[in-house]
């Protein structure tokens, strides 16, 4: 089949090398405009389009498939032109309209890291380990108008482990969804298959994973111990948990795990103890956290040997 891809970071990269290793024809790639990153603020491709390049395939990025803009018309008719039976997107990034959904012969299949109708939206992922559920997995659906509203073509299961955060968890979905697109579009019979036999997503089962913000990384240490835990490690690799040492600097958090220790009649931020597994730090429910992974300002992320190496911290200090 003649396919175009649409996906931008990582995740829908691995979808892209996963499908160029079939018989299928890619016949275009769609990729959000290349971004300044870096110290040097240097236009960077996606990992999609380097990805694309390595392979000599045409790579397209508009800024919008809008009908009311110049640009975005004729974008719709430069993929209108590609004459492909189906679209694949997975983590692009812009809005498809319903011109550009109804273009290809069998329309547009989007891979989405959960379970719909669990957490549609912006951060999937993250929302599933903050929240605590036990597993997540990976949905095919036939793209519809709404956000993450289409038919449930195919789905995936990923047990949540208690030590995953949201770049572990990241990368065993990336492999699922790349392993479950191909499933779906093992061929041209077994596309329209799972086409005919899709699910329509029951919308009182709905949850939204809203996007995430950098505020809500400060650490609350009033909460309990297993909820501090799992947003440390839901914020990492971003926006990255953190804990104010003074009133202009912070310590970043980048992974933690329960602690064994008593944290009775502490008080919610103070540090219990520091021995080679990290730093205990008493929370709201009198239990404590211990920090595995931290970084000062300026300097580069610590295990919890070259923490104490440092000697910075001192039981009985007490974060913000």
């Amino acid at each position: 089949m003649k396919i175009i891809f649409a996906g931008t970071p990582e995740f829908a990269a691995h979808t892209l090398a996963a499908l160029l290793k079939t018989n299928h024809e890619i016949v275009a790639v769609y990729t959000q405009p290349d971004r300044k990153a870096g110290r040097g603020q240097k236009l960077t491709a996606s990992a999609v389009k380097q990805l694309a390049l390595e392979h000599d395939l045409p790579v397209y990025q508009p800024l919008n498939f809008k009908a009311s803009t110049e640009e975005g018309l004729a974008a719709q008719h430069a993929l209108a032109d590609l004459d492909a039976d189906v679209m694949v997107v997975a983590a692009y990034g812009l809005i498809l309209p319903q011109a550009v959904l109804d273009t290809p012969r069998y329309g547009c299949l989007n891979i989405h890291g959960s379970l719909l109708p669990r957490w549609r939206g912006a951060a999937p992922i993250q929302r599933a380990i903050a929240t605590g559920d036990n597993e997540t997995g990976v949905t095919i659906m036939k793209m519809a108008a709404g956000l993450d509203t289409g038919d449930m073509m195919f789905k995936t299961i990923c047990p949540i482990e208690a030590n995953d955060t949201s770049a572990t968890l990241h990368d065993k979905l990336a492999l699922q969804g790349a392993e479950a697109i191909c499933t779906v579009l093992a061929s041209e019979q077994s596309l329209q298959k799972y086409l005919a036999e899709r699910e329509v997503q029951d919308e009182a089962l709905t949850v939204y994973a809203t996007k995430l913000s950098k505020a809500e990384a400060h650490i609350d240490w009033s909460l309990a111990a297993v909820e501090i835990d799992r947003n440390i490690r839901a914020f990492n690799p971003w926006p990255v948990a953190f804990t104010p040492i003074d009133e202009n600097h912070n310590l970043r958090v980048w992974n933690s795990v329960l602690s064994p220790l008593d944290a009775s009649n502490k008080q919610a931020g103070e540090i219990i103890a520091l021995d080679k597994n990290g730093v205990h730090v008493a929370c709201g429910d009198q239990k404590a956290i211990c920090i595995t992974n931290l970084q000062w300002p300026g300097g580069k992320a610590l295990n919890a040997v070259q923490i104490n190496q440092t000697q910075k911290l001192t039981v009985g200090q007490i974060f913000a």
